[in-house]
C-alpha cells in the first residue's frame, strides 16, 4: 500500500501555481482575484472559506471574503452576485454551500458568470466538461485528477466505480474517468444510494472513488487486493481526543482497506487539500483568459 498524499502534491503545485501568478503579475499589472461568498456561521463553511482564503493569499493571489447573515433574503444575495459579475477586476466567484433553505442553491449556482465559475457548477461548465470542450472543472474532481496524474496512476482501460452521484463530486467524477483524455479512458460504473448490492461492484474495481458521505461505508470486504482506493469523504465528528474537538472520517475504513490498496488517500491529507488546488487553478485560468476570452 502506498498513500496518495495529498499535502505533498499539493504543496508542490502551489509552488507552480505561485511561480505562474508572479509571471501574471509582472505581465499584467494585476494579480488573480478570487471573491468568496458566505452565508451564516455553519462551522464546517467557515473552515473550508477560511482555508480557500489564506491559500489564495499565499499563492499571491488577492482574495475578498463577502458575509451575510443567514437572515439575508434570496434576492439580496442574487443582486449582490450581479453585482461581482460585472465587477471587472474579479477573476473568480464562489458562493459557499450550504445556503439557508430559504435559498435555491441552483438559482444562486446559475446566477454567477459562467465565466468566473471556479467552482465548475454552472451547467455551462458542466456541459463544455461532458463535451471535452474546455471548462472550469469542479474543484474537488479536478483535484483528484491531478493526483492521479501526478502519481502516474493508469486509469486507461481500467473500471472505475464511483460511489455518490451529486453533482459536485460523483456526477462529474464519472464523467472525467470516462473521458478520452489522461487521467481517463476508464470504463465507468456509477453507484448511489438505490443501487443494491453496491459490495457487487465495488470488488470489480480497479479505482474506486467513495464520495457517499457516510462515515467508513466501504469496508474491506467490499475491495479487491491492488485497488486503487480515491476516498472523498470528510465525515466530521466531536472528540475529545483532539485540540479542535472534533476528528475528521473518511467514507473508506483506512484501517482495513489500506492493506488491500495499492494506493488510497488518507482523511485528512488527501483530496480536501487537492480541491484547494482545483479552485486555485481554475481562478488563474480566468483572470488569465485560457477558457473564455
Amino acid at each position: 500500500m502506498q498513500l496518495l498524499d495529498g499535502k505533498y502534491v499539493s504543496e508542490k503545485l502551489k509552488g507552480e501555481i505561485a511561480q505562474q501568478a508572479a509571471d501574471y503579475l509582472a505581465a499584467s499589472g494585476r494579480k488573480p482575484h478570487l471573491v468568496a461568498v458566505l452565508v451564516g456561521h455553519d462551522g464546517g463553511s467557515e473552515t473550508y472559506v477560511a482555508s480557500k482564503i489564506k491559500n489564495c493569499e499565499n499563492v499571491g493571489f488577492k482574495s475578498t471574503l463577502v458575509r451575510y447573515e443567514d437572515t439575508v433574503t434570496e434576492d439580496e444575495l442574487l443582486k449582490k452576485v450581479e453585482e461581482l459579475n460585472a465587477d471587472a477586476d474579479i477573476d473568480g466567484i464562489i458562493v459557499q454551500l450550504p445556503l439557508p433553505k430559504h435559498i435555491d442553491p441552483e438559482k444562486v449556482t446559475e446566477r454567477i458568470d459562467y465565466r468566473k465559475d471556479v467552482d465548475g457548477f454552472h451547467p455551462i461548465n458542466l456541459g463544455r466538461m461532458q463535451r471535452n470542450l474546455p471548462s472550469f472543472i469542479p474543484a474537488t474532481p479536478y483535484g483528484i485528477t491531478l493526483m492521479l496524474k501526478e502519481y502516474g496512476i493508469e486509469t486507461a482501460g481500467k473500471h472505475c466505480v464511483v460511489v455518490g452521484r451529486s453533482n459536485i463530486v460523483g456526477s462529474p467524477m464519472s464523467i472525467l474517468m470516462a473521458r478520452n483524455t489522461t487521467p481517463g479512458n476508464c470504463t465507468v460504473t456509477i453507484c448511489h444510494s438505490r443501487t443494491p448490492d453496491i459490495k457487487k461492484f465495488t470488488l470489480d474495481a480497479d479505482i474506486l472513488i467513495v464520495a457517499i458521505g457516510k462515515k467508513n461505508f466501504i469496508t474491506a470486504d467490499m475491495v479487491k487486493d491492488g485497488v486503487v482506493v480515491i476516498d472523498v469523504g470528510m465525515n466530521r465528528e466531536t472528540s475529545t481526543l483532539t485540540k479542535s474537538g472534533f476528528k475528521l472520517y473518511g467514507d473508506v475504513d483506512f484501517e482495513g482497506v489500506a492493506p488491500k490498496s495499492s494506493w488510497i488517500t488518507p482523511v485528512p491529507g488527501g483530496v480536501g487539500l487537492m480541491t484547494i488546488i482545483g479552485l486555485l487553478k481554475n481562478t488563474l485560468v480566468s483572470a488569465k483568459k485560457e477558457v473564455y476570452k
